[in-house]
């Protein structure tokens, strides 16, 4: 709004002005100024923002529990960091194995199980395409994306 404000009203006076003169005209000076005034503002709006998306995107030291979740073509891949050979695949049940009340292409045979009121980090990844790993009642989403680890951390505050 600054810089829109400030660009309308030097351009405005000088359209309007009737004291104008070839120099004012043909000068490159004032051109520069309101080319490098308003990205001085632009930069000086940026850096605390950016500051900010650094430290919401670090996820704290103190999480109790790492899992390394896997993206594959039709299933995930869940790795315990913390637990040594705890690992295993989700799968999605077949339509036709479904029972009342499940939900198609959400219910899988192996779910990843956390405690409650725990720091949580997930580092996630993928093996084939981009992927998606989300869990809306905890507003969780991360992208897994080959050849990228993506680090988030969750607590759940309820079971279930």
């Amino acid at each position: 709004l600054l810089i829109t404000t400030l660009v309308g009203y030097l351009t405005a006076s000088f359209m309007l002005s009737s004291l104008t003169s070839r120099y004012i005209l043909e000068q490159q000076t004032i051109e520069t100024v309101w080319t490098i005034l308003p990205a001085i503002i632009l930069i000086f709006l940026a850096l605390p923002s950016l500051r900010l998306l650094y430290l919401l995107d670090e996820v704290g030291m103190s999480c109790l529990l790492t899992i390394k979740a896997t993206g594959n073509q039709w299933y995930w891949g869940y790795e315990y960091s913390d637990f040594k050979g705890m690992e295993f695949d989700s799968y999605m049940l077949p339509e036709d194995t479904l029972e009342a009340g499940q939900y198609r292409l959400l219910e899988v045979d192996r779910r990843m199980v956390v405690p409650t009121k725990t720091d949580v980090r997930m580092l996630i990844t993928s093996n084939d395409v981009i992927h998606s790993w989300a869990v809306p009642s905890l507003g969780v989403k991360v992208d897994a994306i080959p050849g990228r680890l993506n680090q988030t951390s969750f607590m759940a505050t309820n079971e279930g």
